[in-house]
């Protein structure tokens, strides 16, 4: 400090001093931290781990070194932070299950995908791979620009040349003050053909470029399920958020068993750490469709899901899996990057592609300048080697006889000074008529060479017809074999499954056993009583049976009540034993003053009847029948003393109509309409009485009853057709008292 400024305080607000050097440090950490370049795809750390291990001759032909010495030469030379920093940095470039394309191949214990740390850099060793070469390649060339490292003892490349298009295929992630960056891997065959494709087509849009570029390829494979739509928007925008799926699929086992084998899981999920997750739901009972998780895992990611029972649907278990636990993960996508004028962006797919072709194409130019003049040089130098083997003899005797002999041979050769130095240092050897041919011959080559790079250099064309040839040699080596394989699927948008509550109800048959004074209850199994056989099934004192209904615990039941409503219930949801069951009315809200008519389980694609005691009645679809609420749903209106009558299932082109006065009508089922809800319309018409049963059958079959144990079939049904809504006639002799088919339930 000088002398004048010691003891010198300058007041200053505290707002003002803190915003100024917090603006320091946020800027710091953007730059120097955080956000990778869009040129090379690297951040600093990456990009100097990289140079020193160029200067270490760590090439992918060579030998290993330890760790321990490539952290040291980082941290000495170029980045002035904490050995572990630098040590992880390092260990996630050379993880195959981090890095899409790995830039470090390691040896010794690198971690891996349970989550587990790498071994001391002292114990493990590194070298650079082939993708790290090119991203080198020609750094001696002028390519990049260079500058002083922190201490100004040596030098640093500002970015790398970048043969390979690092920043999309290896991705990358930072947070920074005020911004972050978030970028997927992506396969590198398929950027390169994107590339060329711009180059070609520098006006394509980003949805023609997502015909070559499909999506990310993350190193742990996995499945994406996005539309086209959110792919090509969070590519235009660069920013989005993608959802990623395990890879999974059924094995069949013995005995009508399977399980379920997860061999990908997402991008950077802790598959450890993902097991103990499916774990503790499965200890609280949160996943009620899994019986266990194993991991089977050797060299190749084995996870084995078992089922509940065999009656669990697959897609629903894995459905639950992806809504609970990390088999489906989220990768937010959030392209910041650092630009050619060092400036934070959020960039797209089309301005990161255009913007690495950009910098090939200043590495271009570079690499041509610098090749040009050291071809001027060396055509210089010849050329005063030419002049000089005219005349050897004169040479020799001017550099043996005189003091200063440079100036000489300038004068009598007409030499420049770097002319003559070349000539006096110059080895004996080379003096002979061999080496002057020799000299013409490359002479001539550097001049065609020289010719060629001009030509370059003035034609834009060519210049990005030579970055396509490269660009086609990055492709042929990197894009293609085993590391060039896409691992992601791109599946598009993932039909949604519901995970239904039946799901997590085991499957088996039971038989629903409804009281005439309400009272319900399931037994498991089937069970079909003779007629009469009241007795084989106990009630409360003066109660008696209803209905029977066997079904599975999975079914939904469907109840229709007087009052003209339906109402659902689970049947695995009702009591279990051989007890007396429970009131209905304490499952469904059912006034004192209704009942219940029939008990079914409906089915959703057929159509069904519902009658009124007045005899009229309307077609309906059996999707219609589901209620979610306690208090149903409200199908059949109804006048003041009527009540809803009866549901039967319509299953052919006629229908039969029997009043309480004994007259039968049958008219085509067609001329009933279908309707939601409603009082519907006339079936029948009544002087006195109302409806008493419904029947629908084919009229080439005939019109059937039973009577006592006989089933009576009527075909000649011409004296009872008529319209619907006439008055009918007295049915054929043989017809029940009791005025009824015959019918049990709705079918």
């Amino acid at each position: 400090m000088p002398d004048d400024h010691r003891g010198v305080v300058h007041d200053a607000p505290l707002a003002e001093a803190l915003s100024e050097r917090y603006l320091a440090y946020a800027l710091s950490t953007i730059m120097a931290r955080s956000l990778p370049d869009v040129r090379d795809g690297l951040k600093p750390v990456h990009r100097r781990l990289i140079y020193a291990m160029r200067q270490l001759k760590l090439d992918p032909g060579s030998g290993f070194k330890k760790c321990a010495r490539v952290v040291g030469d980082v941290m000495g030379k170029f980045h002035p932070h904490g050995d572990m920093s630098i040590y992880e940095a390092l260990v996630r470039l050379a993880q195959d299950f981090a890095s899409r394309y790995p830039l470090i191949e390691g040896q010794g214990n690198f971690g891996n995908i349970d989550g587990d740390n790498a071994a001391a850099m002292r114990y493990t060793e590194s070298r650079m791979t082939e993708i790290a070469s090119a991203l080198l390649d020609g750094i001696d060339e002028d390519t990049v620009d260079f500058r002083a490292t922190y201490d100004g003892e040596d030098s640093e490349p500002v970015v790398l040349p970048g043969a390979f298009p690092n920043l999309l295929a290896n991705g990358a992630t930072g947070i920074a003050v005020g911004m972050a960056t978030s970028i997927p891997p992506h396969n590198a065959g398929e950027l390169c053909d994107a590339a060329l494709h711009l180059i070609k087509h520098p006006a394509a849009s980003t949805d023609d470029l997502l015909r070559m570029v499909q999506g990310p390829d993350f190193p742990t494979g996995g499945v994406l399920v996005e539309d086209r739509a959110t792919l090509c928007a969070a590519y235009e925008t660069g920013r989005g958020s993608l959802r990623v799926r395990a890879r999974w699929s059924k094995s069949d086992l013995k005995h009508g068993m399977w399980h379920i084998v997860v061999t990908e899981i997402p991008y950077q999920v802790q598959k450890s750490r993902l097991i103990e997750q499916v774990a503790e739901l499965l200890a609280d009972k949160k996943l009620p469709l899994l019986g266990d998780i194993r991991d089977e895992s050797s060299d190749q990611l084995r996870i084995v899901l078992e089922p509940k029972g065999r009656t669990v649907d697959p897609d629903m278990l894995m459905a639950s899996l992806f809504r609970a636990t990390a088999f489906e993960q989220r990768f937010s996508m959030n392209m910041n990057v650092i630009d050619a004028d060092r400036t934070p962006r959020l960039l797209g797919l089309k301005p990161m592609l255009r913007a690495w072709l950009d910098h090939r194409h200043e590495v271009l130019l570079r690499r041509s300048r610098h090749r040009g003049a050291a071809i001027a040089r060396r055509l210089e130098i010849l050329d005063g080697y030419l002049a000089v083997f005219l005349n050897l003899d004169e040479l020799i005797r001017i550099i043996r006889t005189e003091d200063e002999p440079k100036p000489v041979l300038m004068a009598a050769f007409r030499l420049t000074e770097i002319q003559a130095e070349a000539i006096l240092n110059m080895r004996l050897r080379s003096l002979r008529r061999l080496e002057e041919m020799e000299l013409r011959a490359e002479h001539a080559k550097l001049t065609a060479e020289a010719a060629s790079l001009a030509a370059l250099l003035n034609d834009p064309a060519l210049r990005w017809s030579t970055i396509a040839a490269e660009i086609k040699t990055t492709r042929t080596r990197f894009g293609g074999g085993k590391i060039g394989a896409r691992r992601t699927t791109i599946d598009g948008a993932a039909p949604v499954v519901e995970v239904a509550a039946e799901a997590f109800i085991e499957r088996e048959a039971i038989t629903v056993i409804l009281s005439d004074k309400g009272w319900i209850r399931a037994i498991k199994g089937t069970i079909k009583p003779a007629p009469g056989a009241d007795s084989d099934l106990r009630f409360k004192e003066g109660d008696r049976l209803k209905s029977l209904l066997a079904c599975e615990t999975t079914d939904r039941l469907t109840l229709f009540a007087t009052n003209g409503r339906v109402y659902s219930l689970r049947a695995g949801d009702l009591p279990r034993g051989r007890g007396d069951g429970q009131a209905i009315r304490l499952l469904i809200e059912l006034g004192n003053e209704d009942d219940l008519r029939t008990l079914f389980v409906a089915d959703q694609a057929a159509k069904y009847l519902l009658a009124s005691s007045a005899g009229r009645g309307f077609i309906l679809s059996g999707a219609e029948l589901a209620a979610e609420k306690r208090t149903g749903k409200q199908l059949l209106s109804l006048k003041p003393g009527e009540e809803a009558l009866l549901i039967r299932r319509v299953s052919g082109d006629h229908c039969a109509v029997i009043g309480q006065n004994r007259k039968l009508l049958v008219f085509p089922s067609a001329q009933i309409p279908e309707m939601a809800k409603g009082q519907g319309v006339a079936l029948q018409k009544y002087k006195d009485g109302g409806l008493a049963d419904v029947k629908f059958f084919n009229h080439t079959d005939g019109l059937s009853w039973v009577l006592g144990e006989k089933i009576r079939t009527e075909t000649n049904l011409t004296p009872w057709l008529g319209a619907r809504g006439s008055a009918g006639k007295l049915p054929p002799s043989g017809f029940p008292r009791t005025g009824l088919f015959g019918i049990d339930g709705p079918g």
